[in-house]
């Protein structure tokens, strides 16, 4: 009898943001479908997936170390092949193919459909090998056996069949792709290409299958997610897709992400303060205060605006948790507008907010700007903006200290008996702070009202309360 075929083992290596998780979810599942199976650890796989970050310097540094440390596994024959994807693949396709001639398949962020067909290429086996699935992947395979880099599709991809990788109870839902701002600083429109919504039924069809799938949490995500809708019928329509989400059975909460301040509109802010499962916190990222500031980023919003949107959002949410992001060392930043800046902040007390420190990115109109900062300044200004949201933040915490919050457990703390990790309503995963609890018999994926009795930086400590107290 003829032996059967080992099966084909590979392993994911997932950089940057909530939509590339999405994304290498996405190539998961069809690499499931094609005979390929995952594993944890690149050695001694057959070959490697690493989906890379491109926007911003440290980003594509940690992309191209682990691209090095994948391709001295395939050196040290530990590892068969090496498939590099998403915004670096995108961005930097020539460069990375110069710079690491070993590198066996490149797929870019609209080629991650045809990954099962990258895989084939290696020629290492896998139920798929071989296998081209559309037109775009058989005319890049034979343009260059090395590449699948389609251009920006016209309708938003599918992200359904996903293999999560996740905790179980938590999951991302892009909404859309793709982005129509022109912020100087920023890659993503050459990258991801122009924005492109998800209709509303196929949000909820995804949403319902997470829900089935165990999702408690579910974290709604796109470059700009007060957009979404607009290029679909020329209404912003979060609103109504939060309404049709709020409705869905298996739910606990719903977040969302990535708010550009323009097009949040009453409707949208009355559905967050009413809806049953859609959690008062919001990332509003704004980069910025001074109005001039804001001019040279582009980002088609003054402070006035900015302010009136912010006390809407504070008069009408009940305990709003507002997260934010700013950019330390703009070119031609002031100290005069940095200390605006400052003020702002130490003013309008977000209680999670985050810097980035300026750096030229490529293509970007900023690198023609004036006015550039040293390294070393543009370091310290970060700095200055971390130190006074640090107090912020450690006295909003010290404000919930004999509260009542409800926990999502995501975790168990291996080695310690009744002690778990977990998080409120006003912490996004990985990016926030997060809660301990001790209590009997907790569980992952179970929402329990703990009260919080210690302060601990930027987290909290709980004791799980009898639910019916």
């Amino acid at each position: 009898m003829p032996s059967t075929p080992r099966e084909t083992t590979y392993a994911l290596i997932s950089l940057g943001c909530p939509k590339n998780v999405v994304d290498s979810e996405r190539m998961a599942g069809l690499l499931r479908a094609g005979g390929y199976r995952m594993v944890v650890e690149p050695e001694g796989a057959d070959f490697v997936v690493v989906n890379t970050c491109g926007f911003i310097r440290d980003a594509r540094e940690e992309s191209y170390g682990v691209i090095r440390e994948m391709i001295e596994l395939k050196t040290q024959r530990r590892l068969r092949g090496v498939i590099v994807a998403g915004c670096l693949a995108q961005r930097d396709k020539e460069e990375l193919l110069t710079r690491f001639p070993e590198i066996d398949q490149l797929v870019g962020v609209f080629g991650r459909d045809e990954i099962a067909a990258a895989a084939g290429r290696l020629g290492i086996g896998g139920w798929g090998l071989g296998a081209v699935t559309s037109p775009a992947a058989t005319e890049s395979s034979r343009a260059d056996r090395s590449t699948i880099l389609p251009a920006a599709p016209a309708e938003a991809l599918s992200d359904d069949g996903r293999l999560r990788i996740t905790l179980p109870h938590l999951a991302y839902l892009k909404i859309a792709e793709g982005c129509n701002r022109l912020c100087s600083f920023c890659t993503i429109p050459s990258i991801r290409g122009p924005y492109v919504s998800k209709p509303i039924e196929r949000v909820v069809v995804e949403a319902e299958e997470l829900a089935a799938d165990g999702v408690r949490e579910l974290i709604l995500i796109a470059q700009d997610t007060s957009y979404y809708g607009i290029d679909l019928g020329g209404e912003p329509q979060l609103a109504e897709l939060l309404r049709q989400l709020d409705g869905i059975d298996g739910l606990a909460r719903i977040r969302v992400m990535y708010l550009y301040p323009l097009y949040i509109t009453d409707e949208l802010v009355e559905m967050i303060a009413l809806a049953e499962k859609v959690v008062p916190y919001l990332d509003l990222p704004l980069q910025h205060i001074s109005d001039e500031v804001l001019r040279r980023m582009r980002r088609g919003v003054t402070r006035a605006e900015i302010e009136r949107l912010l006390d809407r959002l504070r008069g009408r949410i009940d305990g709003l948790v507002l997260r934010t992001t700013l950019i330390a060392g703009f070119p031609g930043e002031t100290e005069r507008q940095f200390e605006e800046l400052l003020e702002f902040v130490r003013a309008r007390r977000f209680e999670r907010l985050g810097v980035f420190a300026y750096s030229d990115e490529p293509g970007t109109p900023a690198m023609g700007l004036d006015g550039k900062l040293s390294e070393r300044e543009i370091q310290a200004r970060r700095d200055r903006l971390l130190s006074v949201q640090q107090e912020i933040a450690f006295g909003w915490n010290e404000l919930q200290i004999g509260r009542r919050l409800d926990i999502l457990i995501d975790r168990d703390i291996p080695g310690e008996e009744d002690a778990y990790v977990g998080r409120s309503y006003a912490d996004a995963p990985e990016i926030d702070g997060a809660v301990y609890v001790t209590g009997e018999n907790l569980a992952p994926g179970q929402i329990i009202p703990s009260e919080i009795v210690a302060a601990r930086g930027y987290d909290l400590v709980g004791v799980a309360c009898d639910p019916l107290e």
